[in-house]
């Protein structure tokens, strides 16, 4: 049989794929498309997820979990949205965690649709998780606008006081008929249509235990993985591999890559007292994590540790699901 005949079957992922060519030379085009969408959808296993942690209150304290709803906006646990509720000083700017890094000390959950705040040497505040007939305040979040349903006085007292602070604090949330904040007016490596809530940049921040085990090698004093406030932690899987992994498939999600994590004094924070130091493990990463000079304009001078993600497909991650990388 000639090449002007010739038909091809190839079967990927059990699917079918079958191309007719006629012509030695569409024969040659056909097969090297054929092998393009192939190698396009070719699953390796690259690692395990070992913790989920969703951060309600941005810089506040990770609430690990066993499982989350991964939403295009972020994830997703019970009532809690992931970075949706934010502390602000009374003309509704953002308060940084390396500006009150105290913050990082409380709790934010929620029970049975009521909100409860904890910290250190605080009575429990309880209060209704909607509260609709309370003013929406206009906010600013790293130079962008966004709007924040104001929690009442009783929180607003509550955070003050735990703070510290000689002025006075508010606490706010979004609500879902908000607009939320464009990544890209933040990092133009972003898509105009992917949006975050509070988050500094991305929806999904991933790091690898090996990273934090790489980085711990080089320190006196060992830090933890939530210093570095990742949505997924992956193990079994080399330090820093997940600096290459492009698409990701964990269960029903499925996420892209697009760019680093670049650390500020932040991670100097001690998650578990609440004090800064404001010199590692910032200043180890810095000695060995810096962008390549290309990357420069993005990044500056910041260390890289960590990968934000966008959600391409939603859907629900488990502790203990299986991480693909999709394609090469």
């Amino acid at each position: 049989m000639g090449f002007e005949k010739l038909s091809i079957a190839a079967i990927a992922q059990n699917k079918k794929l079958y191309l007719v060519v006629g012509g030695a030379g569409a024969a040659v085009v056909c097969l090297s498309l054929a092998w393009r969408s192939l190698r396009s959808r070719e699953k390796v296993r690259v690692g395990v997820v070992s913790q989920l942690l969703v951060h309600p209150l941005k810089s506040g304290k990770g609430i690990s979990v066993a499982f989350a709803e991964c939403h295009h906006i972020g994830l997703k646990h019970g009532e809690l949205m992931d970075r949706h509720w934010l502390v602000v000083k009374e003309d509704g700017h953002m308060v940084a965690g390396k500006q009150q890094p105290r913050q990082v000390l409380v709790a934010l959950t929620s029970d049975g649709g009521r909100l409860c705040l904890n910290g250190p040497g605080m009575e429990e505040l309880q209060m209704p998780l909607q509260q609709p007939h309370n003013p929406i305040m206009d906010c600013r979040v790293f130079g962008t606008d966004i709007q924040g349903r104001d929690c009442g006085d009783e929180a607003a007292c509550w955070i003050t006081r735990f703070l510290g602070g000689e002025i006075g604090y508010r606490l706010v949330h979004f609500e879902p008929h908000m607009e939320p904040r464009r990544s890209a007016d933040q990092e133009k490596l972003f898509s105009q249509d992917e949006k975050v809530a509070y988050p500094n940049v991305g929806p999904v921040m991933l790091l690898s235990e090996a990273s934090v085990g790489d980085l711990n090698g080089k320190l006196q004093k060992d830090v933890t993985v939530e210093r570095f406030r990742p949505n997924i932690v992956v193990s079994d899987c080399n330090a820093f591999e997940e600096d290459s992994w492009t698409e990701l498939l964990i269960g029903d999600v499925r996420l892209h890559r697009v760019m680093a994590c670049g650390r500020c004094s932040f991670i100097t924070v001690d998650p578990e007292t609440g004090i800064i130091s404001r010199k590692e493990p910032l200043v180890t990463l810095k000695g060995y994590r810096q962008c390549q000079p290309s990357e420069a304009e993005i990044y500056k001078k910041s260390p890289l540790f960590g990968q934000f993600f966008t959600v391409k497909k939603t859907g629900i991650i488990q502790v203990g699901d299986v991480v693909y990388r999709i394609g090469r």
